[in-house]
């Protein structure tokens, strides 16, 4: 058991999450954004070697998100997650031998030598040598990652945890034994362009078994972040932290955010390879704005753009609608809510000042030959969004 994170979990006191979503390589805004969030939380404390997982008692993440999210857990600052994305970039999408094109579009290995070297090294452990596990002592938070198991048809939220059923030691299959980075590489199998994982539980005892995982986004929780806040409070999860807007504070990254209009779209339009290429997506994108709705219902919302034009932003009437005040709903607020998404639409790129950016060049995944557009828009939403206000008092 991680003595750190079982007392972390169950100290009296505020709680913060901090959930990441999907999207490859743009999740290089979400760490630009982080990385603002860093320096606001060391000037508030007047501790400059502070990283986020001073901060945050629960880190979750859904395919590229995963590694932030464990990556954090690991006591690493953002200086150094931003490296290793500079550096990773480029291998995560490697293509892959022309042969296999029919099933994946990109190698895994050179991610996954990265991922195990780069985990191996903040937790202090010999970068060639045996992996981190999931239930590594170094671990300075709590951690969930969000894949699919695609063997059962379910989603998975994976965590370290050690009050979770399946984090038992007495258990063959315990989670707790899992290599750490193999977990993080199952939640960024995205089909299509990675090959799934593999992963072996109770392994080299009579229990052994294994399930074939993909990427998290292709559940319903590209967006994690009520996901963790149900893991927090929810009683099978055995955490059981409070609730309440003065009791925790959830913070959710995105990755970026742009509908897909198609104006002048017609019915005849909408064949099978039309739905084979949108319809993932417009579930995705679906699932991951109606859990951001949630959590500003169910949530105090700091900050958020608005939704739609009758939702708006859930933390204030729209102009010309029936008046309401206090919260955004009838019942007790769950939580403090802050959203950060850069809108990567052509107004919303110029309302950053950065017009000369093409918005399809930060908007794809597997967008490597533009990461300095992408972090040119993390930088500049952070420093256009980000306010200490927002979330020092959880200090």
């Amino acid at each position: 058991m991680n003595a750190q994170v079982a007392r972390r979990i169950k100290a009296p006191g505020r709680k913060r999450i901090l959930a990441c979503d999907g999207g490859g390589i743009l999740g290089m805004m979400s760490v630009e954004i982080l990385a603002r969030m860093e320096a606001d939380f060391r000037a508030a404390a007047k501790k400059p070697d502070l990283v986020l997982a001073d901060v945050f008692d629960l880190v979750a993440g859904t395919s590229t998100g995963a590694i932030i999210a464990a990556c954090i857990a690991a006591g690493m600052d953002t200086a150094t997650l931003r490296r290793f994305y500079e550096e990773s970039g480029p291998l995560m999408f490697e293509p892959s031998f022309i042969l296999k094109r029919l099933r994946h579009n990109f190698t895994d290995e050179p991610l996954a030598r990265m991922l195990r070297r780069e985990l191996n090294l903040a937790l202090g452990l010999e970068p060639e040598g045996p992996p981190a596990k999931l239930g590594n002592e170094n671990l300075r938070t709590a951690l969930m990652m969000v894949m699919r198991n695609h063997s059962t048809d379910s989603p998975w939220p994976v965590s370290n945890n050690p009050f979770a059923h399946y984090n038992r030691t007495d258990r063959a299959d315990c989670n707790l034994e899992l290599p750490l980075w193999r977990l993080v590489r199952a939640s960024t199998a995205a089909p299509t362009f990675f090959p799934p994982e593999t992963i072996v539980f109770a392994e080299g005892t009579p229990h052994e078994y294994q399930f074939v995982f993909v990427d998290g986004g292709v559940t319903s929780y590209n967006n994690p972040a009520f996901l963790a806040f149900q893991m927090a409070t929810a009683k099978p999860y055995a955490m059981e932290w409070k609730v309440g807007a003065s009791e925790i504070l959830l913070v959710s990254v995105g990755t970026g955010f742009a509908p897909r209009a198609r104006p002048g779209l017609q019915a005849g339009d909408l064949w099978l390879l039309d739905h084979a290429r949108n319809i993932p997506s417009a579930l995705m994108n679906g699932a991951s704005e109606g859990w951001d709705r949630t959590c500003r219902i169910l949530g105090r919302t700091r900050h958020g753009a608005m939704i739609d034009r009758e939702f708006g932003d859930g933390m204030s009437p729209l102009p010309g609608r029936p008046a309401w005040t206090g919260d955004c709903w009838t019942g007790p607020q769950l939580f403090t809510y802050l959203r950060y998404d850069p809108d990567v639409t052509a107004a919303g790129l110029a309302a950053l000042g950065l017009p000369a950016i093409r918005p399809e060049d930060v908007q794809v995944v597997d967008s490597v030959a533009h990461v300095a557009e992408i972090q040119a828009v993390g930088r500049a939403y952070a420093a256009a969004q980000l306010r200490p206000e927002h979330y020092v008092d959880f200090l």
